[in-house]
């Protein structure tokens, strides 16, 4: 039995292939490109694969995706249907996303960007800013990662909101569902956190529209999926100051282009794509298990509904 992996850096795909060799005695694990027996292959294991890579396996039992987001996978216009794909998921991931949520949503609520204008102009300025309970931060999508960042949010203080697809029931965070809840849960948002999956749905949510229905002056921080954001609504809402700043941690290009003007714009923070990070060795380890479990049943506990995008 072989597993290729592919992600579209050399060096990474080569640190996967030995970790997971590792892990996975008794199976060949080749890079996707190094593979010379297509039908040999159960288990791809891949980061962004280039349309075709999947479908050149025949008897490939599952696709693992090296994240907890699958919209990688489904981009794929030749992936063949009903292949099973399971996400990496796990604490560590969760933890990370949580640390990150929890930065930046105190970075806005305590207007740090403005503190450091200050200091590098040697201005002795004290911001004033209200008290947690006072500020209202609201979590789009409450999976796994939102409900754990919404959960932190509630316990820094934070009058904290959740919106999903579906109704969810989180203790201390107020919880609006479905298109019908989503005006009530704008409104009055000061800080917009989105973890939503990327989806037919969901792709440019976070546009004009949405926009003009947060408060007045507030902060976005997307760490889900770049093409959530309609970019020039953003740098719109920016320049009107219905939008007063924004962390990005994702992009519709990665690497974003040098040129672009994120990474010039004075209240854009920019982040390359480590809200939550995978750490290699326990992402690794994640991966060979669910592949093991799998292998024996046939399912596991990170299988993703590939209708829903998630």
């Amino acid at each position: 039995m072989t597993v290729a992996v592919y992600l579209p850096l050399e060096e990474k795909t080569r640190w996967w292939v030995d970790q997971l060799s590792e892990l996975l005695p008794g199976r060949n694990v080749w890079p996707l490109d190094a593979v010379t027996d297509p039908e040999a292959v159960r288990y791809a294991v891949v980061w962004r694969p280039r349309t075709g890579d999947i479908a050149r396996f025949p008897n490939l039992r599952a696709v693992v995706s090296i994240g907890a987001g699958i919209d990688h996978v489904l981009a794929d216009e030749e992936l063949p249907s009903g292949i099973p794909i399971i996400r990496t998921t796990g604490r560590d991931l969760t933890q990370r996303m949580r640390e990150y949520v929890a930065l930046h949503v105190l970075r806005h609520h305590r207007d740090m960007p403005r503190q450091l204008r200050a200091q590098a102009e040697k201005d002795w300025h004290a911001i004033v800013v209200p008290v947690a309970p006072s500020r209202t931060v609201g979590v789009m999508g409450l999976g796994n990662l939102g409900a754990a960042a919404a959960k932190t949010l509630a316990g820094l203080g934070f009058a904290t909101r959740g919106w999903s697809r579906s109704g969810r029931d989180i203790p201390g965070v107020e919880t609006f569902a479905g298109a019908d809840g989503l005006d009530d849960f704008l409104a009055g948002c000061e800080i917009l956190v989105n973890l939503l999956p990327l989806t037919g749905e969901t792709h440019g949510i976070l546009d004009e529209s949405l926009f003009g229905r947060l408060a007045p002056g507030a902060c976005i921080v997307n760490c889900a999926r770049g093409p959530h954001v309609v970019d020039d609504d953003l740098l719109s809402a920016l320049r009107s100051g219905q939008v007063k700043q924004a962390t990005l941690d994702v992009f519709h290009q990665e690497p974003l282009p040098v040129d672009h003007p994120f990474w010039s714009h004075p209240a854009i923070t920019v982040t390359p794509h480590v809200a939550s990070q995978i750490d290699p060795g326990t992402g690794a380890r994640l991966i060979a298990e669910n592949i093991k479990i799998f292998d024996t049943t046939g399912t596991c506990e990170d299988l993703a509904d590939a209708a829903r995008g998630y």
